[in-house]
């Protein structure tokens, strides 16, 4: 029997363990001591390890997996509203989406809203469609009503356009539209052209919870991952996502050791034309990796400088970018890497990847980026070349699934020939640039970073079988899924 010292907490014994590790593929039992690996083997090696104070689980045969780590997750934002939505994933009929959402209705309080905010695409629908705007009236004239779908419309009804205001002396909003009537009067549907500013500016608008409601509608979220097999997540920061003040519930979280995610966060810039200074002062009020196992700084990003953001809605045409986007993103990369701060770039067209790989490059000839795990994020459309030049500078790539709930709309816009390589992933892997995966949550759908982009291989392969699956549908190889 070992001494308390040298004891194992925790071995799980007599089980199937895939391990990752390709010099030890599969094991039967594991010891774990202070949250870490201690040994990976058979059973009378690790047993070995067992004390007199050791839990010990008997798996009985079953398998073990490492708990997924989500490359890109939107956790602190996501979770303060958690408790507020309705959520359509899986939901394989708009009759039954609306009857959920009556229901809701019926037991939402004034002077809350019901919020059905992402998870969802028209093409899940048997009917192949949204809910008209008479629809949702019909069944909610008193209660506000806002429903989010993906990146690209939001559909309000009257009561809730009554509550936010927006009358016919609105102005438009910049990339962006307030779909009005013959007479200028809103009539509650927003597009993104292609910026999806309105959809979250209108969002913000809405009632927001109280902070120890906050606190348990983020372990709801967090549980919510966890019961998908999500242990670990990058979060990516968020527009409307105000640092410090709106890390305050994440914070209280792990200073009351209740975050069931081991979680990296990611700084996003703030406003257009102050991303420098947000920088700026960010290295002066902030350290690389500071915190814990559980709460730790990963760096900046998603969102660098507002003039490379190049919104992905595929019912859009692509935007271009404007001329100022590689002097502004230069100034932000060159601090970044000056102060030792990995980053993230959302970029999901080749030609915004190229431009911001010119800055990148820049940057580097002054100041080595080795050992700084920067990636651009999404990346649908990168090309072979560019590829090149991120595996030249050390740089990886972050993949998401979106094209499960946008390829048809790809499709309609670029062909299915571009939509056979959208993501190109098995290229990126050919190419040796390193890859992760996410989910893109929450207005996509759900799901201790060991790499620089959270790889997990389970979460990667789900993914991709995932994209291979809808692309093979969407390039008409084979039938749609039933």
């Amino acid at each position: 029997m070992n001494d308390t010292s040298t004891a194992a907490d925790l071995i799980l014994h007599n089980g199937r363990v895939t391990t990752l590790d390709r010099s030890n593929p599969t094991a039967t039992a594991v010891a774990i001591r202070d949250g870490k690996f201690v040994r990976v083997g058979g059973e009378a090696d690790v047993m070995s390890l067992a004390g007199s104070a050791t839990q010990v689980i008997d798996l009985k045969g079953r398998g073990v997996l490492p708990g997924l780590i989500d490359n890109h997750l939107h956790i602190i934002r996501g979770g303060l509203n958690f408790n507020m939505e309705l959520r359509w994933d899986g939901v394989r009929s708009l009759a039954d989406a609306m009857e959920m959402l009556k229901r809701q209705i019926a037991v939402t309080p004034p002077p809350q809203w019901v919020r059905v905010v992402g998870g969802f695409t028209e093409h899940q629908f048997a009917e192949k469609r949204l809910p008209t705007l008479e629809e949702i009236n019909a069944i909610a004239p008193d209660t506000p009503v806002f429903l989010l779908h993906l990146y690209d419309r939001a559909l309000l009804n009257a009561a809730a356009l009554r509550q936010i205001g927006y009358t016919k002396d609105t102005p438009e909003p910049p990339g962006g539209e307030i779909v009005r009537d013959a007479r200028g009067v809103p009539v509650g549907l927003l597009l993104a052209k292609p910026n999806a500013g309105i959809l979250y500016a209108t969002l913000a608008k809405g009632p927001t919870l109280p902070f120890e409601y906050q606190v348990n509608s983020t372990r709801h979220f967090m549980r919510d991952l966890n019961r998908l097999g999500v242990t670990g997540a990058i979060d990516a920061g968020g527009g409307f996502q105000n640092y410090p003040d709106d890390y305050a519930v994440i914070r209280r979280l792990d200073e009351d050791r209740q975050l069931t995610i081991r979680l990296a966060y990611n700084l996003f810039t703030q406003k257009p034309k102050g991303e420098k200074e947000d920088f700026l002062n960010w290295v002066k009020t902030s350290t690389y990796k500071q915190g814990n196992d559980y709460f730790r700084h990963n760096g900046a990003g998603e969102m660098l400088v507002f003039s490379a953001a190049d919104f992905e809605d595929f019912r859009q045409p692509r935007p271009d970018m404007s001329a100022e986007m590689e002097r502004e993103l230069e100034d932000v990369v060159r601090i970044l890497a000056t102060n030792r701060w990995p980053w993230r770039l959302h970029a999901t067209y080749d030609e915004t990847i190229s431009r911001a790989l010119n800055a990148f490059e820049r940057v580097a000839r002054d100041i080595p980026l080795d050992g700084l795990h920067w990636f651009i994020d999404h990346a649908e459309t990168v090309s072979d070349r560019s590829m090149d030049r991120i595996a030249a500078l050390g740089g990886g790539i972050a993949v998401q699934h979106r094209m499960a709930y946008q390829g048809e709309y790809f499709v309609e816009r670029y062909g299915h020939r571009a939509a056979e390589r959208t993501p190109p992933i098995r290229r990126m892997l050919e190419m040796g640039v390193p890859v992760g995966a996410g989910q893109q949550h929450i207005h996509f759908e759900y799901a201790e970073p060991s790499l620089p982009i959270g790889f997990a291989v389970s979460l990667f392969t789900f993914v991709i079988v995932l994209l291979l699956i809808y692309r093979e549908r969407l390039v008409g190889k084979q039938p749609a899924l039933t």
